[in-house]
């Protein structure tokens, strides 16, 4: 009990990313901070996954009394095998740590064992592909939520809580309020061509909550991306135990564009968004895409996409994607007359995870005349867009490169957060997943 006791104070006191910060990652020496959010601590770790396991595309969401679960897959480039674990700390609805104790949130085995791995086969880059699914009941790693908020999924190595390999957030949600939506167009300015605004109802279902200014949390967020993440609003109307929010600046997104995107399934053919694939002398791919244009002055096109997601897949290979799918280079060209004085550019997506750092960031080159950046990348295909960041607003604009239009389509994810009177944690009392298309 004093270990556990010393390993939770431990958590308490690390820096931690809430929602006042964003996913722009400044300090790049410290990467050994724990870190509330979804991260990678070694440079070694690559491609990682982490949903609800009915499709990879779900966020890492699941039903307190359910019988959903969450995969968690990596690979560990350094190509050994390697004895992974991980915890999970009970947080509050601002990501900061709750004061919950662990067997207050969890039933069973508080550490399990990332056991599932195989090694690449047939690839150049060799690599170990890790596995691991979880709530599993009845089995040897039976573990059991019995709290819904949000939780952050902590892996590590050789048993060491102090040697940290990478973090991810999720959620466990337990329905106590029900969610109404409606969109409608944002009122003057000429918003109303550029961005999506919805209008929303929350009401408690046989669940009272009576002060929502102070005991409420609500979250919006755009196609799992957390740093433009709109929370701390409150409702416009109360009325028998019913809230409604309608206020345009309150639940207002930039409507972006539908996301660019390349496949690398293949290294023996050109795909249309690839020009040039090389092998150098370390027998390495080098795939040099076609150069990208900024889209901010061009008409809107429909087309569709995998809202900043990823798919593993190598086509000449009819066996195991997650371990016959090799890694390329990928390099990225973005012509710019003059270098940006207002800020830095990015590539953004679940391919540099969302984040804003010196992987994701772009530099300029004056011969060129232009912004670049290499990224190594698993084989498949791949949605991304390039986002401008400074350090005036919260998380990246895409509007400089791709435009903002309000036919996008984008997926939506409404979180409601209560903590109850007389409790000292935040629950997760209401979802809601819409999209703009499909209303």
């Amino acid at each position: 009990m004093l270990k556990q006791l010393k390993f939770i104070l431990a958590l308490l006191l690390c820096p931690v990313l809430g929602f006042s910060q964003t996913n722009k990652d400044e300090d790049y020496a410290n990467d050994n901070v724990l870190r509330y959010d979804d991260y990678i601590y070694k440079p070694y770790i690559h491609t990682v996954k982490f949903y609800e396991s009915s499709w990879e595309y779900n966020p890492p969401l699941i039903s307190l009394f359910g019988n959903d679960q969450l995969l968690l897959s990596f690979d560990d480039l350094e190509g050994e095998s390697k004895q992974y674990a991980v915890s999970f700390v009970h947080c509050n609805a601002d990501w900061t740590p709750s004061s919950l104790m662990t067997t207050e949130y969890i039933d069973g085995f508080q550490e399990l064992s990332v056991l599932n791995f195989s090694f690449s086969l047939n690839t150049y880059q060799k690599y170990t592909h890790y596995e691991l699914m979880f709530p599993q009941p009845g089995t040897q790693q039976n573990t059991r939520f019995t709290k819904s908020g949000n939780y952050l999924l902590k892996m590590y190595l050789n048993g060491d809580p102090e040697n940290v390999v990478l973090t991810r957030r999720f959620m466990v949600f337990d329905t106590k309020a029900s969610i109404g939506t409606v969109f409608r167009p944002v009122m003057g300015g000429g918003d109303q061509f550029k961005k999506q605004h919805f209008d929303f109802t929350i009401t408690g279902v046989n669940y009272e909550i009576n002060n929502p200014y102070k005991d409420m949390n609500v979250v919006l967020v755009q196609n799992n991306r957390w740093d433009n993440a709109i929370t701390d609003i409150k409702p416009t109307f109360l009325g028998n135990n019913e809230f409604t929010y309608s206020l345009d600046d309150a639940s207002t997104f930039n409507g972006g564009n539908e996301f660019r995107y390349f496949d690398v399934r293949s290294t023996r053919f050109l795909t249309e968004r690839v020009k040039e694939i090389l092998r150098d002398n370390d027998l390495k791919y080098q795939v040099y895409l076609q150069n990208d244009e900024i889209r901010s002055t061009k008409p809107y096109l429909f087309y569709n996409d995998i809202n900043g997601n990823f798919l593993t897949k190598n086509r000449e290979s009819f066996g195991n994607d997650n371990i016959e799918a090799d890694y390329v280079y990928v390099h990225f060209f973005l012509p710019y007359n003059l270098p940006e004085g207002k800020g830095n550019f990015y590539i953004m997506g679940k391919l540099t995870d969302w984040r804003m750092n010196k992987l994701s960031k772009l530099t300029y080159n004056e011969t060129r005349g232009g912004y670049e950046t290499t990224l190594y990348l698993k084989q498949g295909y791949y949605n991304y867009i390039y986002v401008l960041s400074n350090d005036t607003r919260k998380g990246g604009d895409e509007s400089v490169t791709e435009g903002s239009y309000y036919d996008t389509e984008n997926d939506y994810c409404i979180y409601v957060y209560h903590r109850k009177f007389g409790t000292y944690y935040d629950q997760l009392i209401g979802i809601k997943r819409i999209n703009s298309l499909k209303r």
